[in-house]
């Protein structure tokens, strides 16, 4: 499917990938709806959105899709749906589980009843490498056992779970990518490097939970949009599921360091180690071989260059 002229939902449409991938779908050329919430776990939002306000092929619906009757009239009459509208965050899901269900889980189920009941062509999920939980080997591949450590986790695979049900039960074309670690602009408050940079911008102590050994694929928030939109254009990929990881690990700790280099604040702020938090896993790593081969999909930003990015973006929009 090509994406031009197509007209487009995308629930989340407003949060951190999801205004990235609206941008870049009206590059293309593309009519896009953007559904969110713009719930207050994620302040700001309005930022992300401010610059299309005034695109003619672009409209806002603020809802939530737990409005099953509100989702259903924004979806007809569109040809494409992409999902990255969440209740993200670990630690926040640990103390909100039944918020993390309700949106993560219903809301996915109120997507893909609506998108059968309005003809839609084909969805794209985004899932989520904390689908794995525990790591049993590295490089993590499509098969690796997936066994939550979150209430986060548990949700998006029960999401994943619905959206292969629909495909095989109702042949919805459906596909589900699994994000690693996203950052980049735009980002959520609560990751990691936004929190680092965060810290220490402001001078404070950057805080490391755990030990600060257990690692992370770091994937910038503009290869994860190419991925998404790779994987609305491919054909025969319905029922599959891809890792969007950019495929090498680093240490929390080996990050802060890259991030106190990048801002040239080295030897100034020591970090405060935290108890590790419950459904905190040790390692991901992506295998993506699967993406490369069937999508194309290339990433090519390393976390070096990434972390360059964002920290000027963030001095640029935030100090």
């Amino acid at each position: 499917m090509e994406l031009k002229e197509k007209r487009i939902l995308v629930t989340g449409g407003a949060g951190f990938i999801g205004s990235h991938l609206v941008d870049r779908l009206l590059e293309m050329g593309n009519t896009v709806v953007v559904y969110d919430s713009f719930d207050d776990f994620y302040l700001g939002k309005e930022n992300n959105v401010r610059h299309n306000l005034e695109n003619k092929k672009y409209r806002l619906i603020k809802d939530d899709i737990v409005n099953y009757d509100s989702l259903l009239s924004a979806m007809k009459g569109m040809d494409l749906v992409f999902h990255e509208a969440a209740q993200c965050g670990v630690r926040y899901c640990n103390e909100n589980p039944l918020k993390a269900n309700r949106v993560n889980v219903t809301g996915t189920l109120n997507v893909l009843w609506a998108a059968r009941q309005a003809n839609i062509k084909k969805i794209v999920f985004a899932s989520s490498s904390g689908i794995f939980g525990d790591t049993k080997y590295v490089p993590m591949d499509e098969n690796h056992p997936t066994n939550p450590s979150s209430p986060y986790g548990m949700s998006k695979l029960s999401a994943e779970h619905y959206c292969l049900a629909f495909h095989r039960v109702y042949g919805l074309d459906v596909v589900c990518l699994r994000y690693f670690s996203v950052y980049g602009p735009r980002g959520r408050p609560d990751q990691v490097i936004y929190e680092f940079v965060s810290s220490i911008s402001n001078k404070k102590r950057p805080t490391v939970f755990g030990n600060g050994t257990q690692t992370r694929d770091f994937t910038f928030v503009s290869d994860v949009v190419e991925a998404t939109i790779l994987a609305a254009e491919r054909e025969n990929i319905s029922g599959h599921v891809f890792n969007i990881g950019y495929g090498q690990e680093f240490s929390v700790n080996e990050v802060l360091e890259k991030v106190v280099k990048s801002m040239e604040r080295e030897g100034e702020l020591k970090p405060f180690y935290k108890n590790s938090y419950k459904g905190e896993f040790p390692r991901t790593f992506a295998d993506n071989r699967k993406a490369r081969r069937i999508l194309g999909w290339n990433p090519q930003v390393g976390l070096d260059k990434g972390l360059s990015i964002f920290v000027k973006w963030f001095r640029e929009n935030k100090t």
